[in-house]
């Protein structure tokens, strides 16, 4: 395991850390035992980063790296997110009574002093343009319920915004082989203000396992069948904005670009740690096996120069017209 500065807070941070939604729901089933099996796995692999919300699976998903915590004796760190709560979600509802019930819940949750990493999830865009959303938060830093602060973001708008605040420590962001627009302009502006990047989705929901077809069923509870023209949340979410038909077709120009010594979602998440400026992936995960495949990716060689290039026209040629400019 490779490990990398998490921007301004000074944790140091595995470079392939573990998504905790897929353990919470919305992923398909899950047991907890194999759930629990997992994440210990990750901490052997040398995970010390897990992710998680307090709405994967009404904070069964914080529960359960709570129990993880318990049973372990090595330090992990613990990034949640808050907002998705509100219902409705909008950004009235970013108030101080609901940032600090919605952190209270977590602390609870994660039976913490303090939470390590709290983020926005995914606001609506006009709460980066309140300064008195962020305030709120350096308040609850001051108070000792958080260590540090950052947002989870559906575009590159909304990143640019949030790194304008000072207390803004991380960003969140969907980057991935089909999602390449934030490393034109905000990675550079990130690392300028010395604010972590944590990329999400780096697999395009399960899409770069390359393990799906058009066969492929998704029980009804997966947002990978309820969601995937943004029926239920932001669009992006789901296999990248991209239709599955389109995404399936890219997937098989992509490989016979991976080498033989990788899968290829070893190989997408070693396109992604290619950039220096990435503090860690995000893969998620429901089995230990899973874990496995995508720990070994931060050992892995680079890409050569060629098959980054071939990537490129993948994504010029049949990709970056449906995602480019929405996100």
């Amino acid at each position: 395991m490779q490990y990398r500065l998490l921007g301004k807070t000074g944790y140091k941070v595995s470079s392939v850390s573990f998504g905790a939604w897929a353990i919470g729901g919305t992923w398909g089933k899950t047991e907890d035992r194999e759930s629990i099996a997992a994440l210990h796995r990750a901490v052997d692999l040398g995970v010390n980063f897990i992710d998680t919300a307090d709405v994967y699976g009404d904070g069964k998903s914080e529960r359960l790296v709570a129990r993880l915590r318990k049973e372990r004796s090595e330090p992990i760190i613990v990034a949640t997110k808050a907002g998705r709560r509100l219902d409705p979600h909008c950004s009235a509802g970013y108030t101080r009574d609901n940032l600090t019930e919605f952190t209270e819940r977590s602390l609870k949750n994660l039976d913490a002093e303090a939470l390590d990493l709290l983020q926005l999830h995914c606001p609506p865009t006009s709460v980066y343009y309140e300064p008195e959303v962020f305030g709120i938060l350096d308040d609850l830093v001051v108070q000792g319920k958080i260590r540090q602060y950052g947002v989870s973001v559906e575009r590159v708008e909304e990143a640019l915004k949030a790194i304008e605040y000072p207390g803004v420590a991380t960003v969140q962001i969907i980057y991935n082989i089909f999602r390449q627009r934030p490393a034109e302009l905000f990675f550079r502006e990130a690392q300028r203000r010395n604010v972590g990047i944590l990329a999400r989705l780096p697999l395009s929901s399960g899409l770069l396992a390359g393990k799906m077809s058009t066969d492929s069923h998704f029980a009804d509870d997966d947002h990978r069948f309820f969601n995937r023209r943004g029926e239920a949340f932001d669009r992006g979410e789901t296999f990248s904005g991209i239709d599955f038909e389109t995404a399936l077709a890219a997937v098989e120009l992509l490989r016979p670009l991976v080498p033989a010594t990788m899968t290829l979602a070893q190989f997408a998440l070693r396109w992604i740690l290619m950039k220096s400026e990435i503090s860690c992936v995000i893969p998620g995960a429901k089995r230990p096996a899973q874990v496995e495949e995508n720990c070994a990716a931060a050992d892995m060689l680079a890409l050569p120069t060629d098959t980054l290039k071939a990537i490129d026209a993948v994504y010029d040629n049949g990709i970056r017209n449906l995602v480019h400019h929405y996100w």
